[in-house]
């Protein structure tokens, strides 16, 4: 039967290719009495029209992980089938309307026993081969399943599973793109890693199992990003106010003596406040500065317990070692939160500044003015300052 279709999507690239084959596999079951050599058919389908069936709310307790779990599946196969087969000049499915569609057709078909639904990726890869572009398919689909209940269920059920699965296999592969992963692999490794491990796991145990074991891999990662986040050294690119993490690639970014200028980003909480402190004690120590500016201007969040473990704390060490903190380019949330707390009155206004180009600034004028001993060293590497 793969063969068949095969030879019909080469030969006769317009032609019902889906169609053909259920009709050629009926056929060979019927004249060919199949079922009696052991091959399996769909077997019996329920005619007519469906009954109402009110819900019966005691099984709720002994259905609803199972519930979930085919929810969890329904909605994350209904997203991908619409994202993978989207065209460019097609409206991108939108995830709330697509959960709200959904789950309305099942809590409907759930009063007349219809079993749980949602958008197929096969079924998608069968429609669009066949030449579906508008609801009017769906339409058509609906139109189909109404006269198969009514009339041509004793026909399907004569359909072989094998056919079935026939065209499931064929209209599926091409899903599968290696190239698809290289390029993931070539751009990032840990999302190639998710990758592999949602493929092996609907390979090897199935669809909703290996969609929840590829969740809660990306889930585990991404707390591991959260709770570990980078900090970044900043130097400025010579002769602009451009400032960037140091690196390899850009030896000649300048550096100011006395100066270390940090930078975090994203959200800064309880579980990731300690190990941004602890980078950033360990970069202190090894730079010896005499300010230390923390550029918080990648932060869109800062909580109290962060706040404290690490601001206030840090404060309080770098004192003690006459090291000054200065904080820069703080959102208006952020801002709010290190005012409420002693911090702001500990720091002052003029330890806050806007950006890290007028915090070089003041530290330039500083110098210039011969003003604050910390901070009269000359700088290492600048050449040229930008101030306005």
């Amino acid at each position: 039967m793969i063969g068949l279709l095969i030879v019909i999507e080469r030969f006769m690239p317009r032609a019902p290719a889906p169609l053909l084959a259920v009709a050629a596999g009926i056929a060979g079951a019927y004249f060919l009495n199949l079922h009696a050599h052991g091959v399996e058919l769909v077997g019996r389908i329920p005619q007519g029209l469906p009954s109402f069936t009110p819900p019966d709310l005691s099984f709720a307790a002994q259905l609803w992980p199972g519930a979930l779990g085919i929810a969890l599946m329904s909605f994350t196969e209904t997203i991908a089938a619409g994202r993978a087969f989207v065209r460019g000049d097609e409206p991108s499915p939108q995830p709330n309307r697509e959960l709200l569609a959904t789950g309305l057709a099942n809590a409907g078909g759930a009063l007349l026993s219809a079993m749980p639904g949602g958008g197929g990726t096969t079924q998608t890869a069968v429609n669009r081969l066949a030449g579906a572009r508008t609801q009017l398919a769906e339409i058509v689909t609906a139109g189909m399943t109404l006269i198969t209940m009514l009339l041509l269920a004793p026909v399907i059920a004569l359909m072989p599973q094998a056919t079935l699965a026939a065209v499931v296999i064929v209209y599926s592969i091409g899903l599968i793109k290696p190239a698809e992963f290289r390029e993931i692999l070539s751009i990032r490794r840990t999302e190639f890693t998710w990758a592999l491990t949602a493929f092996a796991g609907v390979v090897l145990i199935g669809t909703l199992r290996g969609i929840i074991i590829a969740i809660v891999v990306s889930l585990v990662a991404l707390a591991h990003q959260a709770a570990d986040p980078p900090v970044y050294v900043l130097g400025r690119k010579p002769g602009t106010n451009v400032f960037r993490p140091i690196s390899k690639e850009h030896p000649e970014d300048e550096r100011f003596r006395g100066l270390l200028l940090l930078r975090f980003e994203g959200r800064v909480f309880f579980a990731n406040a300690e190990h941004i402190a602890q980078k950033a004690k360990l970069l202190v120590d090894e730079a010896q500065p005499k300010i230390v500016v923390f550029d918080l201007s990648g932060v869109y969040d800062l909580e109290y317990t962060a706040l404290k473990r690490m601001l206030i704390a840090a404060d309080k060490r770098q004192r003690q070692h006459g090291i000054r903190l200065w904080l820069v380019g703080m959102n208006p949330h952020v801002l709010e939160v290190i005012r409420k707390s002693h911090l702001d009155e500990v720091l002052g206004l003029d330890n806050m500044h806007f950006n890290l180009e007028t915090a070089v600034c003041d530290l330039y004028e500083a110098r210039r003015c011969g003003g604050r001993d910390a901070i009269t060293e000359a700088p290492s590497n600048s050449s040229i300052f930008f101030c306005s």
